[in-house]
């Protein structure tokens, strides 16, 4: 059950991961997910992307996990790098950037990332499956 509500910490602290560029446009993960979903729709070669379709893989992976009687470790560690490629991007661009919304934003994620992996690294140290 632990490992079942840090994987949903995970993928809510990511949903609210907050990104900005060029020309005051900003927007949360949610959205880009939502309009990158709509769009995909209408236009699928338009989102193939490996920043688009990575992370949106690496959260379908922990929804999973939420389902299983006990979580896959191996798919929790997978979708958490899948997401981390977006997710540690934004952060190193917060970071140069001295941009704080962005740098704090993505915190949580990398927090209970690191504490995700250290539960399943201690649960294949310990044996327990």
């Amino acid at each position: 059950m632990r490992q079942k509500l840090i994987n949903l910490g995970v993928i809510v602290s990511s949903l609210f991961a907050f990104m900005e560029w060029g020309g005051g446009n900003s927007m949360f993960l949610f959205e880009a997910e939502m309009e990158l979903i709509s769009n995909a729709l209408i236009d699928p070669l338009s989102v193939i992307h490996p920043m688009t379709l990575l992370p949106l893989a690496g959260q379908i992976m922990l929804v999973i996990t939420l389902f299983q009687k006990k979580p896959n470790k191996k798919m929790t560690i997978i979708g958490i790098l899948c997401l981390t490629l977006l997710i540690g991007f934004l952060f190193f661009i917060g970071v140069i950037g001295f941009n704080f919304s962005i740098l704090i934003s993505t915190v949580p994620f990398l927090c209970l990332s690191f504490f995700a992996i250290r539960e399943n690294r201690t649960r294949l140290v310990d044996g327990i499956d």
